[in-house]
């Protein structure tokens, strides 16, 4: 084969030494080493031979053609073979042109007809190749095991090539590329799995590729742990554009029990531009059910992103004319919208719309299989802006609000509203303070204003309401005038008075209708102002107090416990707002059909937005107390020789009694305890007595609140009930330590001190559930989630023998809920003048087994007390492998449903190489 041919030849020098080898010993060769030696450059420190061909300024060769000087170097050696005319470079060798560069541990090069051979050099321990070639051209890059290029034509011959296409590799044993870039193949494979050897491919018998674009091929078959397997097509195409490109996207089958068989998720992908796209897909079901959606997805980089998604669906049940026929429309808005700080710091915009019609979740095929999808009870909206003024310390915001309740189907609407707020000011306060501060120039006041419009009505009815009457708007002001002094050095005194406003544009006037004896409700509308005040001054201080133990009794490790008291002592007052006189309430004549004439207090601005002053006069004294208990001891662990413990985080109760009050003025007692039993474990509970016993009413025998105190009875004040939720985690690290506290080990790590991270065994690689369905187009975007798993390489555990530790990783949480309230629907006690106490149960578990590395299950449930029935049951089971994942899930309770899927993990192949297996959604159906 002549030796200005594409195809490479073995190595002429593979045979000689690893040191610089000789030429040709004639004359010639000698002369023309001597005239070359100038143009070798030798690094003596890395013995780098450097060469670069000025073709132009050699005038014994002939001109080649070349646009640019060719550069190449070896770390080890350069022989030029004289007779031949080839140069032959050893050792990390690089040859660069233009924008073109090769490297590999062997390279031949002709400097006469622009040709240079590569290739990798066989090990002669491993019996590998190493230093294979490497070609780059831009963003292009290639390795292969031989490789021959002509930097003239720019054409080449590749074999046993290996490159990244996409989110896949591209194999080919013999390639060639042609000047304009384009490569041919024979003999390729195409896989998205990143392993030495390939789990899976397409093989291709040729192909074309553009690199960076896509690639064509012709027959082509599917090989599975290198078996064949006899699924083949006659051509096709793989786009690996990295620009956004529009196309289509393929529909999914499958079906259905009650809407029958269904092309689902097929449609069209625009790529508008840069910051924008649009996703429109359809679905249609043989029975007669269709849906549309729409998803758009924008983007301006330091600026603001979003996402837009609609999906209107029409489900069709049943056979026509059939009692058990039905057709129902739902809809489906979702917007989220935020933006970045970096344009406007002072300025914020952001959307979270997520309106949905009642039906929309039983209708959609996706939400059947997610429970939390299928079981929510209630929608939030929200788009808010909000723009400050740092300089004037002012704030502007405003929002609107939409919450749903999917079970009543009603809505909540706030729109707008408007908020305005100037941050804290001292207007006596000096602008040149010279001297110590004066007692006027600490009083500090601050605005807040709040315009808002809403309405609470049901779906079907809010574009039919009335703005004057239905929906309900004003305005609220509220000034606060505050200060902070310091008496005898240790007490601190706040006082504090308060001014609002309200305005209103309706109010309603109510009168007696003696003649149907009805009340009668008349709006009128204006401006209408209500004013209130109240005022009041605190008192409050820190005791500290220390006890030493007795050293018989505690020894020397405990150092000192700590007492620290906050007591607070306030008196607040606000006028009688009720008063006619303030014009706030009203009354009107009733008289009924016996002639009774009574008067019926009322307010008009009953239903206003931020409601009137009710509240009668308050002269309130209001105490407080609250006791923290903390002991020190001693730690060889910790790096000062000490640590804290705390025996009781927070002990506190608050009362107050109404001066103002003619009956009941004591309030009832608060009380709040919080308690650290480990550095991860915190245990809190608040609870209400009341103040005031039951009595009964001798002549009815009806019980209620009396005027005497429990206290006056002996009794402590009565337990109102209380609501606890507890939640604990439980895996086999926690199980593992809670042996070794028996066995007397690691009650340090347990009160603290100890450095959990540097005694903690490094994290089991756990497997997590990629619910793939989440990933279908037709999904709401919010719950839609593209977790990915990676593998962290960790070193394995050994037992004492030397044998590899058993692991198999879970975690199981239970979460318990009770609530205990006094049960009036049973007789009181009339030994002590208390209801029964009824509680409220549920116990809520959920947990993951990793059996192996890839196999995971998943699993929740619940449990009722007070129905005596389990809440929703979940299962699942994933296994990864590798380049393929498998999911199986099912939904056991209040209805019985599976989805099992067997898809590639790679976004190229996932919807061609895949099977999924659908129940359809029913009730109180055994299936398995």
């Amino acid at each position: 084969m002549p030796t200005d041919s594409l195809h490479p030849e073995a190595p002429a020098a593979a045979a000689l030494p690893d040191s610089v080898l000789r030429a040709r010993s004639d004359s010639a060769t000698a002369a023309l080493l001597d005239s070359l030696r100038g143009r070798l450059k030798r690094d003596t420190t890395i013995a780098v031979f450097h060469y670069t061909d000025t073709v132009a300024a050699d005038t014994t060769r002939r001109k080649t053609g070349l646009e640019a000087p060719v550069d190449y170097t070896a770390t080890d050696s350069l022989v030029y073979d004289a007779a031949t005319g080839f140069a032959h470079l050893y050792g990390d060798a690089k040859v660069n042109y233009q924008n073109m560069a090769l490297t590999a541990d062997y390279i031949r090069m002709n400097l006469d007809s622009n040709l240079v051979h590569a290739s990798g050099v066989e090990d002669s321990l491993t019996h590998e190749l190493k230093g294979k070639p490497i070609y780059k051209q831009g963003s292009e890059e290639y390795e292969s095991e031989r490789m021959s290029f002509n930097f003239k034509t720019k054409k080449g011959f590749i074999q046993n090539v290996k490159t990244t296409q996409g989110e896949g590799f591209m194999r080919s044993a013999d390639s060639k590329r042609s000047n304009d870039g384009y490569f041919y193949l024979q003999n390729a494979e195409y896989t998205t799995c990143d392993a030495d050897h390939p789990h899976f491919c397409l093989r291709l018998t040729r192909a074309k590729v553009s690199p960076g674009k896509e690639t064509f091929f012709g027959p082509a078959y599917l090989v599975v742990a290198d078996v064949p397997l006899p699924l083949a097509v006659p051509y096709g195409f793989f786009p690996f554009n990295r620009s956004y490109s529009s196309g289509l996207i393929m529909p999914t089958y499958g079906e259905e029990t009650s809407r029958g068989f269904y092309l689902r998720d097929g449609g069209y992908y625009f790529a508008l531009s840069d910051r924008m796209d649009l996703k429109l897909l359809g679905e249609l079901y043989t029975k007669g059910s269709w849906g549309v959606s729409a998803e758009s997805n924008y983007t301006h980089r330091y600026r603001y992103r979003g996402n837009v998604y609609v999906s209107y669906l029409t489900t069709v049940t049943g056979d026509k004319n059939m009692p058990d026929y039905s057709k129902e429309t739902s809809l489906k808005v979702q917007w989220n919208h935020s933006s970045d700080a970096k344009a406007n710091p002072n300025t914020t915009f952001s959307a979270r719309v997520n309106f949905a019609t009642q039906n929309y979740e039983r209708s959609n095929l996706n939400s059947m299989y997610n429970p939390l999808s299928y079981t929510q009870s209630t929608r939030a909206s929200s788009v808010s802006f909000t723009h400050a003024v740092p300089s004037l310390g002012l704030s502007l915001s405003g929002s609107t609000n939409i919450t749903q309740n999917m079970r009543n189907n009603t809505l909540d609407v706030t729109l707008p509203d408007l908020s305005i707020s100037v941050a804290r000011f001292y207007p006596l306060r000096r602008r040149k303070a010279v001297g110590k501060e004066r007692w006027y120039e600490k009083i500090s006041m601050s605005y807040s204003g709040q315009i808002t419009n809403s309405i609470s009505t049901t779906e079907s009815r809010l574009f039919k309401s009335s703005l004057v009457r239905d929906w309900r708007n004003g305005m609220n002001h509220r000034i606060p005038i505050d200060a902070n002094f310091q008496l005898f050095k240790y007490i601190n005194i706040s006082p504090t008075l308060s001014l609002s406003g309200r305005t209103y544009m309706k109010r309603q006037q109510k009168s007696w209708n003696t003649a149907t004896q009805s009340e009668e409700v008349r709006d009128e509308t204006g401006f209408y102002n209500l004013y209130d005040w109240n005022a009041s001054v605190g008192a409050n201080t820190t005791l500290y107090g220390f006890y030493k133990p007795w050293r018989k009794l505690f020894g020397d490790h405990v150092q000192a416990i700590r007492h620290v008291i906050k007591p607070t002592v306030s008196f607040s007052y606000a006028p009688d707002f009720t008063q006619e006189s303030y014009g706030y309430t009203t009354h009107y004549v009733k008289t009924d059909a016996s002639g009774n004439v009574s008067l019926v207090p009322y307010s008009p601005y009953a239903n206003g937005a931020f409601g009137y002053p009710n509240s009668p006069r308050q002269g309130s004294v209001a105490l407080s107390l609250s006791n923290n208990l903390e002991m020190k001891v001693k730690s060889e662990r910790d790096t000062s020789g000490y640590r804290k413990i705390s025996l009781i985080d927070e002990l506190s109760g608050s009362i107050s009694y109404n001066l103002a009050a003619k009956t009941r003025p004591w309030s009832d007692l608060s009380m709040r305890v919080r308690l650290k039993f480990t550095k991860s474990y915190t245990f809190s509970m608040a609870a209400t007595f009341a103040t005031y016993a039951y009595e009964i009413d001798p002549n009815t025998g009806n019980v209620y609140v009396g005027d005497r105190t429990e206290w006056s009875y002996g009794r402590f004040g009565r337990f109102q009930g209380m609501s606890q939720n507890l939640s604990y985690t439980l895996n086999n690290k926690k199980l593992m330590t809670f042996f070794g506290l028996l066995a007397g080990r690691g009650w340090d790590k347990i009160f603290g001190g100890g450095d959990d991270k540097k005694d903690a065994p490094p994290p089991p690689d756990e497997d997590r559930i990629d619910d793939k369905d989440m990933d279908e187009a037709n999904v709401d975007p919010i719950l839609r989630h593209n977790a990915k798993k990676t593998d962290k390489k960790v070193k394995a555990d050994v037992d004492p023998d030397g044998y590899l530790a058993f692991s198999m990783p879970w975690n199981l949480t239970f979460s318990y809920g009770v609530t205990m309230r006094e049960d009036r629907s049973k007789p009181i006690r009339r030994s002590n003048m208390r209801y029964p106490f009824a509680f409220t149960h549920s116990l809520n578990m959920s947990g993951n087994i990793t059996l192996a590395k890839g196999w995971n299950i998943t699993f929740s449930s619940g449990y009722d007390f007070n129905f005596h029935k389990l809440s929703m049951t979940t299962a699942g089971l994933s296994r990864d492998l590798h380049c393929f994942e498998m999911s199986c899930n099912i939904v056991l309770r209040p209805y019985s449903s599976f989805n099992f899927s067997f898809r590639a993990r790679s976004s190229q192949l996932a919807d061609a190489l895949r099977y999924e297996k659908r129940s359809a959604y029913s009730s109180n159906i055994d299936w398995y």
